[in-house]
C-alpha cells in the first residue's frame, strides 16, 4: 500500500516541531487522504525529501536523472508529484542549512542507527543516479553520516556498498579488516544481511517504497562475503 496518504499538516508538524515541522506545516492540507500515516513514516518520509533537496544544491545543478531517482525512491504517485515537488522546493529554499535537517533526524532517531542508515541508503540511491557523484555530494553525505554518529570506517563501509571501492576491497564492503577470523567474519556477514533484510527494514518503519534499496546493497554484500569466502577456502556460506 502506497505510503501516499494525508500527512496531516499543520497537526503532524507541531508534533514533529523544528524545522521538519515546519516544512510539514507549510504543506498543511495539500495531499489527498489516502490512509493514516503514523508520524514514523511522515518523519521519514519528509527527512528523505528534505535532505536530498540540500543535497541536490551539493554540486549546483539537478539533473533529470537524480529527479526521476527521487520519484522512483519514493514512488510518487502522479496526483501527488506536484505536492512533493512543492515540499521538494521548499526545502531547497528553506534558509535552514541542512545540518538543521540532519540533527533533528539524528535527535528522532536517537538509538535507531539501522534506520539513520536507511535514510543514507537513499541518499546515495539518488546521488548516483546520473551514474556519477560530485566530489561535494560525497563531502555533504560524509558530513550528514557525522551527523548521525557514524564514524569514518563505517562512512567508508556504507560508501562501498553502494560505490564499490577503488581495489574491490571485499573487506571494507563489510565494514571488517583482513585480520578477523573465520567465525568473526561469518557473525559480521550475518549481521548485515539481518540488517538489511527488507523484514527488518519494514519493522523498524522505513516506507514499504525504499525498501527495495536494501536488495541492491544486499547484492553487494553477499559478493564481497563470496569473495572473502572463496580466499580462504571455506566451504560453508554462514
Amino acid at each position: 500500500m502506497s505510503i501516499w496518504g494525508k500527512i496531516a499538516g499543520a497537526g503532524v508538524g507541531l508534533a514533529v516541531g523544528g524545522p521538519l515541522g515546519a516544512l510539514l506545516g507549510a504543506v498543511a492540507g495539500h495531499f489527498v487522504i489516502d490512509r493514516a500515516l503514523d508520524d514514523d513514516e511522515v518523519v521519514f518520509t519528509v527527512a528523505l525529501i528534505a535532505l536530498s533537496a540540500k543535497m541536490a544544491m551539493a554540486d549546483g545543478k539537478v539533473t533529470n536523472d537524480e529527479i526521476r531517482a527521487f520519484e522512483d525512491v519514493l514512488r510518487v504517485p502522479p496526483g501527488e508529484r506536484a505536492n512533493v515537488n512543492r515540499l521538494y522546493r521548499i526545502a531547497q529554499q528553506d534558509v535552514a542549512g541542512f545540518e538543521a535537517y540532519a540533527e533533528q533526524v539524528a535527535r528522532i532517531y536517537r538509538g535507531k542507527p539501522g534506520t539513520l542508515e536507511d535514510v543514507l541508503d537513499a541518499l546515495f540511491h539518488i546521488a548516483k543516479a546520473d551514474k556519477y557523484i560530485h566530489p561535494a555530494e560525497i563531502e555533504y553525505l560524509r558530513t550528514v553520516a557525522d551527523i548521525f554518529g557514524f564514524s569514518e570506517v563505517e562512512f567508508a563501509r556504507i560508501r562501498a556498498s553502494h560505490l564499490g571501492t577503488p581495489r574491490m576491497d571485499p573487506y571494507l564492503v563489510l565494514g571488517i579488516t583482513p585480520e578477523i577470523s573465520d567465525e568473526d567474519l561469518k557473525k559480521a556477514y550475518r549481521r548485515l544481511v539481518r540488517e538489511n533484510h527488507p523484514d527488518t527494514l519494514i519493522a523498524r518503519g522505513v516506507p514499504e517504497e525504499l525498501v527495495s534499496i536494501a536488495s541492491d546493497k544486499l547484492a553487494a554484500i553477499n559478493v564481497a562475503y563470496e569473495k572473502i569466502v572463496k580466499a580462504r577456502g571455506l566451504q560453508e556460506r554462514v
